[in-house]
């Protein structure tokens, strides 16, 4: 099986959202860099609802390699390069990131994608939910930042009703 990488958006909204539990049960175990594990815990500090990775069990922490190098070559946040970081370690890693720019990144290093809403749909493939729209709602709430057209082509994928 694929090992699983995931940056801070996916955890932290699937978390405010009380859908946390859906990562576990559809890939099992995760690595998160420990990057992802500090920008969470600033949150927290920030007074934000972040998730403590350190317990859950079925995250595996892991510190990036080669961070500095691909600092160099992307504007990018430290979770989204301790992802792309110690995805290029792993062998046919998936990486779990919202950021335009670094899914843009993980396409150009030839790595498998995916986001929240990728999370959502693939949860109501295997019937762990029923619906994803009252779950983007949440999400939106939250401050998930959706384009009307992507909410479409993600109601549509998940054959639920579209929006006026």
């Amino acid at each position: 099986m694929s090992e699983v990488i995931c940056n801070t958006s996916p955890l932290q909204y699937l978390h405010q959202i009380g859908q946390l539990d859906l990562l576990p049960r559809l890939v099992g175990r995760v690595i998160v860099p420990t990057t992802v594990a500090e920008e969470l815990e600033e949150g927290r500090r920030l007074g934000c609802d972040r998730p403590v990775p350190e317990a859950l069990g079925w995250i595996d922490l892991r510190p990036p390699p080669h961070v500095r190098v691909l600092r160099l070559v992307a504007a990018l946040g430290s979770g989204e390069t301790g992802v792309l970081a110690l995805a290029l370690d792993c062998r046919d890693p998936v990486v779990i990131l919202d950021d335009a720019l670094a899914r843009r990144h993980a396409t150009l290093l030839g790595l498998r994608l995916t986001g929240t809403l990728g999370i959502l749909l693939d949860a109501k493939r295997a019937g762990f939910i029923a619906s994803v729209t009252p779950l983007i709602d949440a999400l939106q709430r939250q401050g998930f930042r959706l384009s009307h057209p992507t909410r479409c082509a993600v109601l549509r994928a998940a054959d639920e009703p579209l929006p006026p």
